[in-house]
Formats: structure tokens, C-alpha cells, sequence
């Protein structure tokens, strides 16, 4: 019996542990999102300056992610769950206890670090600790704190940042962080050390060097005016240089920082791909939605993030069914969850700058089941032949990809945010002209007019308005046709009875 299999005291505990050790992850990522203008002007900086409280943990937690293979075989699943989890909780209460930018700043660093290995370790032990029949149960279970975290990051950290300041935003995760240790070194026992192998020293510089230059590129384009800014140019050319030469140095050392034996499995390399895509279609509507309903429509913050937990409504929805339809169908599962964000994304598109706070609340549902019930049977496809030695080393890459995914896709939707904003209003800047006979009506909404001084800056900023929705529609144009375009690749996975062999 599969549920007898699987609630045993040692595996429920080893469970709970990774929900809670990657829910607490997620948070840490963007709890801060909601807080900064606190922080902001607590510390007397700008808003430039209080984003790298941002970059930084990006770019710390991508460079760090890929060492989680080498570090569990070095020191053992125990060993590096119990001290990762310690350093990121003390971490955590540095960022707390902050009084400057640059020790926040470097606080948040040392979060990203000690908290990168948290995803792709509990993903790894947990697959490589249950049988492959198993594997759509436990990456369900999984999923909860991997989709919750970022979900409940921005309503924790508003709810404590309004109750008392932005240091109990970090604060209150504490708790839990003490928590999560002490059942870290009880689940968990030495039996599962792995074999000690050198470290590719090239290997992992090169590339840590090309996604923290990515990284910073992506996070930076906008703000810098892309390749116009020398900062931009060096990074994108140190990237390149990077990964290609991790590139040779994969294919052709003895013994690469990932083992070559990833790569040639098909349904592990489709998997990564679409773990960049599901990555590019993670984050997206969280990071879109705050501005646009706040400018443009006035919500309060406290609304916002209530209406963005509908996306873990839809997340919990989905794992109700998610697991039985993986077992049977898992490529159709995956298409349908796609399918399920494609619809999300064009319906998104649809908003006008009245933004419908119910239609918001449904749109987020739909989001998040897509995401949730595409998520389980695309990782359960990806590490179904994956050898058990491969998974923590696998689950690493896997959530690089997720991760980087994450950061590019917000970085073109602001892109085409930002150049559809620009665009539209220069269109609609042409229907501004005394002779419309529009602006000769004496009951014109808002008071437009284009023969007074403040007629004309209420017209402006109208004009503008509506261009930044068009902005915004762009954008979620944009998630929906990438989703959209995702589907065809669910056929290149090997057909489930092949991949369960």
C-alpha cells in the first residue's frame, strides 16, 4: 500500500522538515518586497540603493545553488540540512538587527548563501528517499513550501511591518528556523553521506561567474537602460565568456562539477528546460501585480497581498488531484497546467485600469493551479530515470534553471512594460488636439481639457495611465504566449511507461 509506504515516523518527519525548511526559503526571497519602503527610509537610502537588499540575495543564492551536489556528498545530508539551516536563521536575525545599508546588504548575502541548498536538497533527499513510484506523492508534498514561501512572503512581511516595523519581518521567521534544525537533525542520520569527490574548482567559478554576471545583468537591464550602460556591457560579456568556457570544461575534463551523465539523459535535459520555463512563469504575476493595482488603481498594500494569496488558493486546489493524474497521465497533466497558465495569462490581459479586485482574486486561483499542477508531473517526468546517486546533485541544476528563469522572465516583462509604455504613449498623444470633439464636451470624465493649464496635466496623466495598462497588457500577452509556446515540448518527454522502467 503506497500511503502505508510512505507514513512512516522518520519519512513524515523528513517531510515536514523540507516543507518547512523551503517555505522559509521562499519567504526569505520576498518577504522584503513589501518592507523596502521602510527599510528604505529607516537606512536614508535610495531606492537604487535599497535593491541591492535584493540583487544581492539573487545573486548570492544563484551562485551558491549549484554547490548543494557537492557539499551533501562532502558532508553528508544531515550535516549540511542541520548547518545551512542554522546559518540562514542566524542570517536571518542579522537582517533583522541591521543599522546601515551595507551590513543589510551584506545580512542579505549570507541569507542567499545559506539558504540556496535548502530547495534543491529537500527536493533531492526526498526524492532519492522514496521509491520512484512514490515520487509524484512526495514532490507534492514538496511543493506545498516551495509554492507557499514566495506566496506568503510578501503577507508576512506586510502583516509584521504594520503591526509593529520591518525587522519583524525577519524576526518572527526565527522560530521556525529553530525549528526546522531541531527536526533537521532528528529525520535526518549519517547513512546517507555520500562519496567524497574533489571539487572542480574551475568548473564551479566558471560557472558561478556566469550567472551571478547574468544575474546582475538581468536584475540591473532596466534600471541601467540596458546595453547602453557600460555596467551592462561588461556583465553580459563576462557571462558569455563564462559559461562558454564551463561549457568546454564540462565536455571535455575527467571529472566536471556536474557529472556528464546529467546531460545525456533525455527526460532529465527536458526537464531542465522546462524547469527554466515553469521558473520564467513562477514569479511573474506576483512581481507585476503590487505596482500595477497600486498606481493605477489605487489599492492599498494590505489588499494586494490578500489578493495575492488567491495564487496559493489555486496551488492548494491543484494538489488535491495533482498526484492521481501524475500516476496516469503525467505528460497530459503537465500540458493541461500549461494550458491552465496560458489561459490565466491572455485572461490577465484582458484587465482595464478599473482592475476588477474579483477578477484579480480568479485570475491568481487559475495561476496558481496552472503552476501547481504542471509542477509535480514535470519534475516527477524529469528525475523518473535519473539514477538515485544523481538526485541532490540533479535537483541542484534544477533549480538554478528554476531560479534563473525567474529572474530573466521578470526582467523582459518589466522590459516590455516599460518600451509598451513609452510606445502607447506617444500614440495616444496624437488624439490630444483641440479639435477633438471630445474635449469640447462640458461633462468630460476627469475633467480633461486642453484649454486650461490643469486640464491639461489631468489629460497627461490619464494618457499616461492608460498607456502603463497597455504596459502591462504587453506583458501579460507575454506570459501567456510563452506558456502557450511551453505545451509542444511535454511530447519530448519519454512516454511514462518507458520513464517508470
Amino acid at each position: 500500500m503506497p500511503m502505508l509506504e510512505f507514513l512512516t515516523f522518520r519519512r513524515l518527519l523528513l517531510v515536514l522538515t523540507v516543507q518547512l525548511t523551503t517555505l522559509l526559503q521562499g519567504m526569505s526571497i520576498t518577504v522584503i518586497s513589501v518592507v523596502l519602503p521602510q527599510m528604505k527610509g529607516t537606512l536614508s537610502a535610495t531606492q537604487d540603493q535599497i535593491a541591492w537588499t535584493v540583487t544581492f540575495n539573487l545573486v548570492a543564492t544563484a551562485i551558491a545553488t549549484p554547490m548543494t551536489g557537492w557539499l551533501a556528498a562532502r558532508l553528508g545530508w544531515r550535516n549540511l540540512l542541520v548547518g545551512t539551516v542554522v546559518g540562514f536563521t542566524i542570517a536571518t536575525v542579522l537582517c533583522g538587527t541591521a543599522d546601515s545599508l551595507e551590513a543589510l546588504v551584506f545580512y542579505r548575502i549570507l541569507q542567499g548563501v545559506f539558504g540556496a541548498p535548502l530547495q534543491p536538497l529537500g527536493q533531492g533527499m526526498l526524492l532519492a528517499s522514496f521509491p520512484k513510484h512514490l515520487h509524484a506523492m512526495v514532490l507534492m508534498m514538496w511543493g506545498i513550501g516551495g509554492v507557499f514561501g514566495p506566496v506568503l512572503g510578501p503577507v508576512f512581511g506586510g502583516v509584521m511591518a504594520e503591526a509593529i516595523n520591518w525587522r519583524w519581518a525577519f524576526f518572527a521567521m526565527v522560530p521556525f528556523g529553530i525549528i526546522a534544525a531541531i527536526t533537521s537533525w532528528v529525520s535526518l542520520t549519517e547513512e546517507e553521506r555520500g562519496t567524497h569527490r574533489k571539487l572542480d574548482v574551475f568548473g564551479i567559478a566558471m560557472l558561478s561567474i556566469a550567472i551571478g554576471a547574468a544575474t546582475l545583468m538581468f536584475n540591473r537591464g532596466q534600471r541601467l537602460d540596458w546595453f547602453a550602460s557600460p555596467e551592462i556591457i561588461i556583465e553580459t560579456t563576462v557571462a558569455c565568456v563564462a559559461f562558454y568556457l564551463y561549457l568546454v570544461h564540462t565536455f571535455t575534463a575527467e571529472r566536471p562539477f556536474f557529472d556528464r551523465a546529467l546531460f545525456v539523459d533525455r527526460n532529465f535535459v527536458m526537464g531542465l528546460v522546462l524547469s527554466l520555463l515553469m521558473g520564467m512563469l513562477s514569479y511573474t504575476p506576483m512581481v507585476m501585480f503590487p505596482p500595477m493595482m497600486k498606481e493605477l488603481a489605487g489599492y492599498p498594500e494590505s489588499i494586494i497581498g490578500y489578493l495575492l494569496t488567491a495564487r496559493g488558493i489555486g496551488n492548494w486546489l491543484s494538489f488535491l488531484i495533482v498526484v492521481p493524474l501524475t500516476r496516469r497521465w503525467p505528460r497530459a497533466t503537465l500540458a493541461l497546467g500549461l494550458t491552465f497558465q496560458a489561459i490565466s495569462g491572455f485572461w490577465m490581459a484582458q484587465l482595464d485600469v478599473t482592475i476588477n479586485a474579483t477578477d484579480v482574486f480568479w485570475m491568481n486561483v487559475l495561476q496558481g493551479f496552472g503552476f501547481g499542477l504542471g509542477y509535480t508531473p514535470m519534475a516527477t517526468l524529469a528525475f523518473s530515470t535519473l539514477q538515485d546517486r544523481f538526485m541532490v546533485e540533479g535537483s541542484a541544476l534544477f533549480n538554478v534553471l528554476r531560479h534563473f528563469g525567474s529572474v530573466v522572465f521578470v526582467s523582459l516583462s518589466i522590459l516590455v512594460l516599460v518600451y509598451g509604455t513609452q510606445y502607447s504613449y506617444t500614440d495616444l498623444r496624437d488624439w490630444v488636439s483641440p479639435f477633438n470633439e471630445l474635449f469640447g464636451l462640458s461633462t468630460v470624465a476627469g475633467g480633461w481639457s486642453v484649454a486650461t493649464k490643469e486640464g491639461i496635466a489631468v489629460l497627461n496623466d490619464e494618457v499616461l495611465r492608460q498607456a502603463t495598462m497597455i504596459g502591462y497588457i504587453n506583458s501579460f500577452y507575454l506570459f501567456g504566449l510563452t506558456a502557450a509556446l511551453s505545451m509542444p515540448l511535454v511530447l519530448l518527454f519519454s512516454r511514462p511507461q518507458a520513464a517508470q522502467n
